[in-house]
């Protein structure tokens, strides 16, 4: 990296204990201590086998304690996405497959899966014979959970998996048509631990959902956990609102809802950003999360590198240079 106070090496070790880990504090710096000119990367085989499985619960507590259980027994699995009634509903109608949902709601609801239902997405990674072991394992503990799993329901497993793996990458996509047609969508992402992740979700989606009531909008907000942890998870929360012809208009409304969902994740005890990053428009939270003595310590970094505050100013963190020059969070 080079930094306006000289070149910064960091040799490649595959494990160090020589002190606090830099590297994690370049990673997380956002630009604000120099530019990456040359980098050592690890390179790994491609897997001989991945393959994702969609399975429903009765509602939303059921999918997150299988999750939790899954996660915390660190069975071998490569993903797990939950999404909540809403965002199932949303998936299954984006589909554009409108018979094949027909017809698989009215086979949900024939096993009891009613109007709460959640689709969680499974991804298996690996030699075949290690992944067959942990689908067999992660399948019990769904099951033991009130997911549905048989005969009829593997094969549609698979297939919602492949239809979801098909569409992973095009979907978010989406944002540039829907603005087109007069629609603005914007997601936001916390971590929380286990024993907070409802509640959380329950309050931002209120905040959001009635965000926009005294100006007469709408919003259409879901979510979904992924990137599931021994202690946690990430909370991931997509909405969606009618754009304004005045463009301050618009934005002044996602102001309104960005900042609402943010107070709720900071008083849950969430992080600010679980894998967005900080930039600008979190720099006003991170003190709440890192304390006065680590913003010094973050503070006195940036100063060490960067004394005149010329990279890439305003993010990270507030800085007064930055204010008087009009760059505001």
């Amino acid at each position: 990296m080079e930094t306006p106070a000289g070149s910064w090496d960091l040799t490649a070790l595959p494990a160090s204990a020589a002190g606090p880990d830099l590297r994690q504090v370049l990673l997380g710096s956002e630009g604000r201590l120099g530019v990456i000119t040359s980098a050592a990367v690890r390179v790994r085989p491609l897997p001989p086998f991945e393959g994702f499985y969609g399975l429903f619960f009765h509602d939303w507590a059921d999918g997150l304690a299988a999750l939790r259980e899954i996660a915390q027994e660190k069975s071998n699995v490569s993903m797990l996405r939950l999404s909540d009634t809403d965002e199932t509903q949303t998936t299954m109608i984006l589909s554009g497959k409108d018979q094949l949902v027909g017809l698989a709601e009215r086979g949900l609801e024939f096993f009891g899966y009613q109007a709460g239902r959640c689709l969680l997405v499974i991804g298996l990674t690996g030699e075949q014979s290690g992944v067959r072991f942990a689908r067999q394992r992660a399948f019990e503990i769904v099951r033991a959970h009130g997911g549905l799993l048989t005969r009829l329901s593997f094969s549609a497993g698979a297939m919602i998996g492949k239809m979801w793996q098909k569409s992973r990458f095009s979907t978010p996509y989406l944002r540039n048509t829907l603005w087109d047609h007069g629609y603005a969508l914007d997601t936001l992402e916390t971590a929380l631990s286990w024993s907070k992740v409802i509640g959380a979700a329950q309050e931002i989606k209120q905040c959001i959902g009635q965000g926009l009531e005294s100006v007469g909008e709408q919003v259409l907000v879901f979510a979904h956990l992924s990137h599931v942890y021994r202690d946690g998870a990430s909370l991931y929360v997509t909405f969606l609102f009618r754009r304004s012809e005045n463009p301050q208009l618009t934005l002044q409304n996602w102001r309104t809802l960005k900042t609402c969902a943010s107070q709720v994740i900071v008083q849950q005890g969430g992080t600010i950003s679980h894998q967005h990053g900080v930039g600008r428009d979190h720099a006003s939270y991170l003190p709440a999360e890192k304390s006065p003595a680590g913003m010094a310590l973050l503070n006195a970094m940036l100063s060490s590198l960067d004394p005149h505050q010329i990279m890439n100013p305003g993010k990270l963190v507030v800085d007064e240079l930055a204010l008087s020059n009009n760059i505001q969070p």
